[in-house]
């Protein structure tokens, strides 16, 4: 299993954990600056375009599967929407994985098929 990278944040974090870091007064005021600094940052990120964007598709997405029992391919999907059509299995499946993860569309499996509905 792959380890994950630490971020900037949880660095600067586990040094203010250190006691020679936390004893010298200069590298704890710069540590807790850079990291208020992060904290900051954070709060005034907006969504990018795309982000923006795909907020629509997924509201298309959750159209399509609206009234459906049994579920739906990903490109069972697609047809239902003509902005969909033009977009790639791969697109369609990335949205749907994101709705999945926010809890609005449930994953089923049938056979080799993958069926989604919603949650």
């Amino acid at each position: 299993m792959e380890k994950k990278k630490m971020t900037k944040k949880e660095v600067i974090s586990e040094m203010l954990k250190v006691e020679e870091i936390v004893a010298n007064d200069n590298f704890k005021a710069y540590l807790e600056n850079e990291l208020a600094l992060l904290n900051k940052k954070a709060e005034n990120k907006k969504p990018t375009k795309a982000q923006a964007e795909n907020e629509n598709y997924k509201v298309m997405v959750l159209e399509a599967l609206a009234n459906e029992e049994k579920g739906l391919t990903v490109t069972e999907i697609q047809a239902k929407s003509e902005t969909l059509k033009g977009f790639s299995n791969q697109k369609v499946s990335a949205l749907v994985r994101i709705l999945i993860e926010e809890g609005k569309v449930a994953k089923a499996t049938e056979g080799k098929k993958a069926l989604f509905k919603l949650a």
